[in-house]
């Protein structure tokens, strides 16, 4: 899939992920899935933490019109509005963004395509405060003073980057729809392997679909889907 027409004006770049390596290697598993991803016909297609939007307004432009809704939930305010001005910028896409935690909002088995690429750098905080600081929280976006602390938000993941991560894991069997797919990018040191071996136990499958070493880090795209599809 080529990479939709996006701006950063020079004050977005202090608070939106700007499209990087692992952008266009997600961009590119996707692009290699598009046969079975619309082989499944998906209705509900939602991208978590967009930020510049390049991923979903990609999608929604290679997604048939009036099948599939796109939808992007972003905690970061600044992200929703770069999401929504991606959208604007690029003719054929239709991109809803909602500015909210995760996947909170959504009822159960309603999603039917998933795409992560979560804040997965691994950091050690050292205390539980910091901990839960590398998780969403909406007001610090809105009124945080220190534009450099709203973008770690972007990349910062916790003990093996996977604090986010995991949150999306735990409830993935509620929100997945029976023919659902989820695509998530991982890093070598977010334990993909662990991750795979996890969501056994929650009757989910998944394979490492693509991989790629980019100036010292080792990138892998997921795609997990239900062990059962109906």
């Amino acid at each position: 899939m080529e990479t939709p027409v996006y701006k950063f004006e020079p004050h977005d770049y202090d608070t939106v992920y700007e499209p990087a390596e692992d952008t266009f290697l997600l961009l590119d598993a996707l692009q290699a899935e598009l046969d079975t991803i619309k082989a499944r016909q998906p209705s509900l297609c939602v991208e978590i933490g967009p930020g510049s939007g390049v991923v979903i307004v990609a999608l929604s432009k290679h997604l048939p019109a009036g099948q599939t809704h796109c939808i992007g939930f972003d905690l970061n305010p600044n992200a929703c509005r770069m999401t929504q001005k991606t959208a604007h910028l690029n003719a054929g896409s239709r991109v809803d963004v909602v500015n909210m935690d995760l996947l909170a909002g959504l009822r159960p088995t309603s999603v039917d395509l998933l795409v992560f690429n979560p804040p997965y750098v691994p950091t050690q905080p050292a205390t539980a405060h910091a901990t839960a600081s590398l998780e969403e929280h909406i007001d610090e976006f809105r009124s945080s003073v220190d534009v450099g602390q709203t973008l770690v938000h972007a990349w910062a993941g916790g003990a093996d980057g996977r604090v986010v991560t995991d949150r999306v894991l735990a409830d993935l069997p509620r929100v997945l729809s029976p023919t659902g797919l989820f695509y998530l990018l991982l890093l070598k040191e977010n334990k993909p392997e662990e991750v795979l071996e996890q969501i056994r136990g929650m009757n989910l499958r998944g394979s490492i679909i693509k991989e790629r070493r980019i100036r010292g880090e080792h990138l892998y795209v997921l795609r997990i889907e239900r062990s059962e599809r109906k």
